[in-house]
């Protein structure tokens, strides 16, 4: 059966790299199409889920190539939001192990404005699941606009969220104090071990995944990178390995991995509702096929998840050793 749709919400970031340049007093910038929503809504539509991204756009030069790059992907852009105000631009510097880390630009930009008006007329009566995250949640003045959209969408769709933590934007404090409002909300939380640290530290992941059921989340996913996942579905949990990859670098895997999960979740028809039907076979299904998803990304420069022929051809190497 065909997934139906799934609309995400949240920003766009101008990711740039420093390649080498000609002089050594210079410094040379390759700029490549971001931010955890968009790569989520990208990896959505290249895996066959219809997907619908609402954002607000810029219209400057960052602004024009993330439109092109969702455009591209087949990403439902009719509810996005044509914004004044400029493009958020990361720099981001790689370390040995290929994870990013980012300083933003991020002062008045498009992204965090979003006003009451612009998303009540978002119908969402084809939408199964509502994905959401990222900055999107913590900066005013839109966070609370967007913590509104969600509660009048989960009667009637899926929530998924991740936190997506960025320390250095925004202060961890600002994520605590919201997330057992986001655990009220949603059904999926999907989070990285990284987020994980930040928000609890110390904490093992089990005993945060009962912290957050018991805040009103059903399904918790936290990611560990090469050591797979964990998945906890209303307490009963189950871990599933990675998938084995060259790693050129990790930007957009956790963006990815979510993507495959959803859109297993859509294909299964798992999604539309409080998950009630959800069993933990088809958890370890789902977060299997999200980590198959996640090792392509990785395999490449930037987030640029695979299409469905892709995810294909690389499941029939596997299979046959090579």
């Amino acid at each position: 059966m065909s997934p139906r749709q799934i609309t995400v919400l949240g920003e766009c970031v101008a990711d740039a790299f420093a390649v080498p340049a000609g002089d050594a007093n210079e410094l040379a910038l390759r700029v490549l199409p971001g931010g955890g929503p968009a790569n989520t809504a990208v990896s959505l539509a290249r895996l066959g889920t219809p997907a619908r991204f609402l954002a607000r756009l810029s219209g400057d030069v960052f602004g024009r190539l993330f439109r092109a790059r969702l455009e591209a992907a087949g990403v439902d852009l009719s509810d996005a939001v044509a914004a004044a105000e400029p493009s958020t631009l990361a720099v981001a510097e790689l370390d040995a192990r290929g994870q990013a880390v980012f300083s933003f630009h991020a002062q008045n930009t498009a992204d965090w404005q979003w006003t009451a008006a612009e998303l009540a007329r978002v119908d969402l009566s084809g939408s199964v699941c509502v994905h959401t995250g990222s900055l999107a949640l913590v900066r005013d003045p839109g966070a609370s606009v967007v913590e509104g959209f969600l509660a009048a969408a989960a009667p009637r769709a899926t929530i998924s969220i991740d936190p997506n933590v960025r320390p250095l934007l925004v202060h961890p404090d600002v994520y605590r104090a919201r997330l057992e409002r986001w655990c009220a909300l949603a059904d999926v939380l999907r989070l990285s071990e990284d987020d994980l640290e930040v928000l609890l530290p110390g904490t093992p992941p089990e005993r945060a995944c009962d912290l957050w059921h018991a805040a009103g989340a059903r399904l918790v996913v936290v990611t560990r990178g090469a050591d797979g996942a964990l998945a906890s579905l209303d307490g009963e949990r189950v871990r599933v390995p990675a998938v084995p990859a060259r790693v050129v670098d990790t930007v957009g895997a956790g963006d990815s991995f979510t993507a495959g999960l959803l859109h297993h979740l859509g294909a299964q028809s798992l999604l539309g509702g409080r998950l009630t039907d959800l069993r933990l076979d088809d958890v370890a299904e789902a977060c299997a096929f999200g980590a198959r998803v996640a090792a392509l990304t990785c395999s490449v420069t930037g987030s640029n998840p695979p299409r469905w022929d892709q995810l294909t051809e690389f499941a029939s190497a596997g299979d046959s050793g090579s």
